[in-house]
């Protein structure tokens, strides 16, 4: 493990192509983000509406996202490029720290090609451009790590404690950020278990710098969440969906491992794996190697045995996203595979540059058949407008009401003005099971008290007769559809609602009774 201390001054040239590598992406995503047409999807509206209402913790979600959305938006205003600024400039963060890990664990070369490789991730050029909470927690577990290979190498008391104080700080960051965060904890022990070189660094002083500076941090999330029944954990569990659903699903598990060739890279992936099943049979992992690999497998080990026996998304992953690029980048140099380094680097950069292709210009998406990964975040503001539209000029109604949550969210951003207007109706979420499911239908139910006369929206006319019949009588029908592209439309119906009278909710299944 090399000892040589980081410096800022006299920069070497593996620490300018760095820098070149994250400052000169950033600037790129930057201006895409400016120059962008694409609208907040429905998720990123949702984390706008927390900002609005700043706490320790909210319904699906810890309250990270919500702070830095309020933080851009305070500094530039409530456009899509500030609600989503943020999220580059963690991901400039994330490369510089990759740089930094590497540089100390393999030399300054293996550090640039790990800072290269992580920036032209795939999944990474989407988690710069979206407001969600991957950037975040993808950065303070760069952070945490970064922390622990430093108290690893260090040989005073003093810097022992500071990095130990340092790590419990990223950690509990990380968990603000997205409870994923808890990988890091299962790395930590696990590289405890087997590194005598971690049981050494880890003394009773260290160990309670961290541990209080982890707690100092989560404190105040954790006691959110025991006031609110712990909402935000048991939707953390809720996701895992291990009800309800036949195990041992081979399909699943072969689509998740597929997906991540694709978010991960083609080459940096199979490397990734191979080199992990190659160097552990041969005996001939390093002790860098070995950190990073307590890091690294766990997450896509975890998410794999979740996706067999349930479902999981490809992004779940994340978290092995930074440990990863940087044993890719070791390996490569070992093995002086120059040329597959270059390849992966290469690639990688082709396919970041066809993305923000597509996110600068909709008809070269069309063009090339890729229109349809972008159809989220597209028409919410045309869809929220026709909503809009009739309410004002209906000077009587006491509530808007909507069936999705997703149309909630969008309503609540586009239709700001409207909403947040002196003497204008509340927008209120229509409630279809018995107890709430998602932050609106736990903050702004409609009540019968807001249900004299209601215009409700439909979206995607799923819901549209359930919610009907949940009022005493309806009128005024009027059924909107708006072009996400050629080929697809979004509809809505609209009426008019009075006397919002809910039935009664099957006490088993939690759904409407018939009317």
């Amino acid at each position: 493990m090399s000892r040589k201390p980081l410096s800022v001054q006299g920069l070497s040239a593996e620490w300018r192509g760095a820098l070149w590598i994250a400052a000169g992406l950033t600037v790129v995503r930057l201006v895409a983000l400016f120059s962008t047409r694409l609208e907040l999807y429905p998720d990123e509206a949702q984390y706008w509406v927390w900002s609005r209402t700043l706490d320790w913790g909210y319904f699906s979600k810890p309250p990270m996202i919500a702070w830095v959305i309020w933080a851009t938006t305070h500094l530039g205003g409530d456009s899509e490029p500030w609600v989503r600024l943020a999220a580059p400039l963690f991901h400039l963060g994330v490369t510089l720290a990759a740089f930094g890990i590497g540089r100390r664990l393999y030399g300054a070369a293996t550090g640039f090609a790990a800072a290269a490789l992580y920036a032209l991730t795939p999944a990474i050029q989407l988690s710069s451009l979206v407001i969600a909470t991957d950037a975040p927690l993808l950065f303070f577990l760069a952070l945490s790590l970064l922390a622990y290979v430093e108290l690893l190498a260090a040989t005073e008391a003093r810097a022992r404690l500071a990095w130990a104080a340092g790590l419990g700080a990223a950690v509990g960051l990380g968990f603000l950020s997205k409870y994923a965060a808890v990988y890091a904890i299962a790395g930590l022990v696990l590289h405890l278990v087997i590194s005598a070189q971690a049981r050494k660094a880890w003394t009773l002083p260290a160990a309670a710098a961290a541990l209080g500076a982890f707690a100092l941090i989560l404190a105040p999330n954790l006691i959110w969440n025991a006031t609110h029944g712990f909402e935000t954990l048991k939707h953390t569990a809720d996701n895992a969906a291990w009800g309800g659903r036949q195990l041992f699903n081979f399909a699943e598990l072969g689509q998740f491992l597929g997906s991540q060739f694709g978010v991960f890279g083609p080459i940096p992936f199979a490397v990734l794996i191979g080199g992990s099943v190659l160097l552990a049979w041969r005996r001939r992992l390093t002790e860098a190697d070995l950190t990073l690999m307590c890091f690294a497998l766990p997450p896509l080990l975890i998410v794999s045995v979740q996706a067999f026996i349930s479902r999981a998304n490809a992004n779940w992953s994340g978290a092995a996203y930074v440990a990863g690029a940087i044993l890719v980048a070791a390996w490569l140099m070992r093995w002086r595979a120059k040329g597959w380094l270059l390849a992966a680097i290469v690639s990688q950069g082709a396919l970041a540059g066809l993305f923000l292709a597509c996110v600068l210009s909709q008809p070269f998406a069309e063009k090339i058949g890729l229109a349809n990964a972008f159809k989220r975040a597209k028409g919410w503001e045309a869809t929220v407008h026709a909503i809009v539209e009739r309410a004002s000029v209906d000077p009587g109604l006491t509530a808007v009401a909507v069936d999705d949550r997703f149309l909630f969210n969008a309503a609540g951003y586009y239709g700001r003005d409207f909403f947040q207007a002196p003497g204008a109706p509340p927008l209120r979420m229509w409630v279809r099971e018995a107890h709430p499911n998602n932050q609106a239908e736990t903050t702004a139910p409609l009540t019968p008290a807001q249900g004299r006369r209601v215009l409700a929206a439909s979206l995607e006319l799923v819901y549209r007769d359930e919610l009907a019949a949940d009022f005493r009588a309806v009128s005024d029908r009027e059924i909107n559809s708006v072009m996400l592209d050629k080929k697809r439309r979004r509809r809505i119906e609209t009426f008019i609602g009075q006397d919002f009278a809910p039935r009664p909710r099957d006490p088993v299944t939690g759904l409407p009774t018939r009317p």
